[in-house]
C-alpha cells in the first residue's frame, strides 16, 4: 500500500481514458478520481460504456489510450501476470453474479483463497463461514448455483469477491434482474461492507434507488462522457435534462415494480 502521500489524490485516478470498439467510441477521454474509502456510482443508460470503463480498473479492457492509476500504479502498463496479482487487491462482483455452475457455493467461495493463498484447509473453511455469515447466508454450503434464487446468487458472488478482504471493490449493476426488496437488501450488504472493510468502490448501475443509496458521489454517463456529477441530492436536484429523464424513467420502472 502507498503511504498517505496519495490519499488526496485518490486511490483510483482515471486520466484522459478512451476506448473505441471499431467504429464506436465508448470512453471519450474520460477522467474520474475515486477517493479511498469512499463508494463512486456511475449512472447510465445501456450501452453507455459503464461497464467498459469498470472493467478499465482491473485491467480487464485495455484502454486505446490515457492512464488509470491505483495506489500510483498504472494499471494500463502491468503485464498479464503482473495484473494476476494485482486483481488479488481487487473484487470483483460480475453483472449476473457470474458463479461457476459446476461449483457448489462453499467452492465458489473459496476458489480464489485456493488458487491463490497457501493456508490450510480449516482456515479455508472458516473464511467461507464468516463471508456467507457477513452475507446473511447460512446452511447452503453444499447448494449448487441453480438451486439458489437471484438475489442468494449475488450474496453469494459478493462473498467469493470479499473472500481475500480486497481494498478495492467493483460492481457491475450489482441489483439488476432484483425486486425491489432485495435489491434493498444488496445495498445495505455494499453499505455495510464499506463500513467492515473500509475499501474503494466503484459501482455501475442504471438502478437509481441502489445509487442514491450506497454513493457518496455519482456521476452520469452519456455517450462516452461523464455529462453530469455530484453527491446524490446533488444529482436529484440537478436541472439537467439528460440526467431529469434518467431518473424520472427510473422512477416509472420502479412504480412499475411494486
Amino acid at each position: 500500500m502507498s503511504g498517505a502521500s496519495d490519499r488526496k489524490e485518490g486511490v483510483i485516478t482515471i486520466t484522459n481514458l478512451n476506448k473505441s470498439f471499431g467504429a464506436q467510441v465508448v470512453l471519450d477521454n474520460i477522467n474520474l478520481t475515486v477517493p479511498r474509502g469512499t463508494t463512486v456510482v456511475v449512472i447510465g443508460g445501456s450501452g453507455a460504456g459503464k461497464t467498459v470503463l469498470l472493467r478499465h480498473i482491473n485491467g480487464l479492457v485495455r484502454p486505446d489510450s490515457g492512464s488509470v492509476l491505483v495506489d500510483g500504479v498504472d494499471v494500463t502498463e502491468l503485464s498479464e501476470s503482473q495484473l494476476n496479482t494485482f486483481r488479488l487487491r481487487v473484487g470483483m462482483v460480475f453483472h449476473g453474479s457470474a458463479l461457476f455452475d459446476s461449483l457448489d457455493v462453499s467452492e465458489n467461495v473459496a476458489f480464489a483463497l485456493r488458487e491463490h493463498t497457501k493456508y490450510p484447509e480449516d482456515k479455508i473453511q472458516e473464511i467461507i463461514k464468516e463471508k456467507l455469515l457477513l452475507m446473511g447466508l447460512r446452511d447452503i454450503d453444499s447448494k449448487m448455483p441453480s438451486e439458489l434464487s437471484g438475489g442468494m446468487k449475488k450474496r453469494v458472488a459478493i462473498a467469493r469477491a470479499i473472500a481475500l478482504e480486497p481494498e478495492i471493490m467493483l460492481y457491475d449493476e450489482p441489483t439488476a434482474g432484483l425486486d425491489p426488496r432485495i435489491a434493498d437488501t444488496i445495498n445495505n450488504l455494499i453499505i455495510k461492507l464499506q463500513e467492515t472493510f473500509r475499501a474503494t468502490a466503484v459501482a455501475v448501475t442504471h438502478d437509481m434507488a441502489s445509487a442514491f443509496k450506497i454513493a457518496d458521489r455519482i456521476y452520469m454517463l452519456k455517450d462516452g462522457n461523464f455529462i453530469a456529477e455530484g453527491t446524490p441530492q446533488e444529482i436529484k436536484d440537478s436541472d439537467n435534462p439528460d440526467v431529469r429523464e434518467f431518473i424520472n424513467g427510473h422512477a416509472l420502472v420502479e412504480e412499475s415494480q411494486h
